[in-house]
């Protein structure tokens, strides 16, 4: 079953290089991310930092992009050692 709230936009903060700013992201995507930054061993802000340096559009397009990017790798991963 869906989790409807784990699909709400919550409002994040976050410091990239320096700055303070805030990120509306769902907490699905949020998830997956602290969980990248942890498998990576680098903070939040650092994974985020690194997103926003080679974004061409929003921040928190680039963040969902990233994410989904890297299920689409885990799953193809995956398959390929199943």
């Amino acid at each position: 079953m869906l989790d409807l709230e784990d699909a709400k936009l919550k409002k994040r903060s976050v410091t990239i290089s320096g700055h303070r700013t805030s990120i509306s992201i769902e907490q699905c995507f949020w998830r997956h991310l602290k969980r990248y930054a942890d498998t990576d061993k680098i903070s939040l802000n650092e994974i985020v930092r690194q997103i926003d340096e080679a974004r061409s559009r929003s921040l928190s397009g680039s963040i969902r992009a990233y994410v989904i990017q890297r299920l689409e790798t885990e799953s193809t991963q995956k398959i390929t050692t199943d």
